[in-house]
């Protein structure tokens, strides 16, 4: 559940946030990238949302970019969202087919909400931060401390409280949008905040003081931090073909995005109109994992246990009110069965 377990398997085998509004795109040009011409004669509308940081983009932006939409018979619709929850609520009303959640969302499909399909990344770019003069957690007691519910803010915000030996009842706990911890943080109107990069990294240039308490990697002996994309529960029951035409080409996007980072970063930054810089930066911030490491994690289990363990730690947080198997939320079987 670690870099040494991932680094061993891997062995074995060998964030600007959104804060507002929607952006739409479809599948790339007729010449776009190197992917095939469509095998399908049929094409099928979905409906996929997006954080617009690196882990939250990259995928859409290298399948846009390379055709392979196309390539798979979709027309593919995308929606900004500034977090994972939101996208969840879409999923069940039906208002999106598709979406990506961070760590800190993954109790909502363990909660029967929606189905996880395929694993992304491990995240590597959560804080929990303080104004100048916070030197520790112990610190944080009494003061005010923001955090996007139902995230990975959250979860690190809660895992370094835990660790201290304290829980939110310690702190004077405020749960914010992430735009209002941005404002928040910018004008010392909190002590403190469970939050992410990039949008950390927009807060520095106004508290270049800020000071960072806790990461995702003090813990990396007892949680992972998967990123994931998800789908409605009708969509993974009622439409096979749409689920396996997306699988394939989120596959060959998680392949290109491992063997071409660089261009990843850019392709990234020009969908979402940000700066290269900024995406480079926040890719800094992930662990990213090549399509054979992703099959391998899946098959061997790994993937189960590092969603075992975030269930555990979900019950613990009052998320969840029983332990869920991951089999019942994790679709592994159905992407593998996409590379075959």
């Amino acid at each position: 559940m670690n870099r040494k377990l991932i680094g061993a398997a891997a062995a074995g085998i060998a964030v600007a946030v959104a804060l507002t509004g929607c952006a739409s795109g479809s599948g790339g040009s007729p010449d776009a990238g190197d992917a095939d011409e469509s095998e399908y004669e049929d094409v099928i509308d979905v409906d996929f949302g997006y954080i617009p940081d690196f882990n939250g983009t990259s995928l859409l932006a290298i399948a846009e970019d390379q055709g392979l939409w196309d390539k798979y018979g979709l027309n593919v619709t995308t929606q900004n969202f500034t977090n994972g929850p939101l996208q969840i609520q879409a999923l069940g009303t039906g208002d999106l087919d598709f979406g990506y959640i961070g760590p800190g969302a993954v109790w909502l499909p363990a909660s029967g909400q929606a189905k996880i399909v395929a694993l992304n990344t491990l995240g590597q770019a959560d804080r929990v931060v303080a104004q100048a003069g916070i030197e520790s957690i112990e610190d944080l007691r009494g003061k005010t401390v923001a955090f996007p519910e139902g995230t990975s803010g959250d979860m690190i915000l809660t895992l370094a409280l835990e660790e201290a030996g304290m829980t939110k009842d310690d702190i004077n706990a405020v749960a914010m949008e992430p735009a209002a911890i941005v404002a928040a943080l910018s004008s010392k109107q909190v002590d403190g905040a469970g939050f992410w990069y990039p949008a950390l990294a927009t807060v520095m240039e106004q508290v270049p003081d800020l000071v960072e308490l806790a990461e995702n990697s003090d813990f990396e002996d007892t949680v992972a931090f998967p990123t994931a994309f998800v789908a409605g529960n009708d969509v993974v029951a009622d439409e096979p073909e749409k689920v396996d035409r997306v699988l394939k080409a989120l596959r060959e996007a998680i392949a290109f995005r491992a063997e071409n980072t660089d261009e990843a970063i850019q392709l990234t930054a020009d969908f979402s109109a940000l700066d290269p810089a900024q995406v480079e930066a926040d890719a800094g911030n992930v662990q990213i994992l090549s399509l054979e490491e992703i099959d391998a994690l899946t098959e061997d289990g790994t993937v189960d246990t590092w969603l075992a363990g975030m269930v555990d730690y979900f019950v613990a947080a009052g998320k969840l009110t029983e332990p869920a198997d991951p089999a019942d939320f994790y679709t592994g079987d159905l992407f593998l069965q996409a590379g075959e």
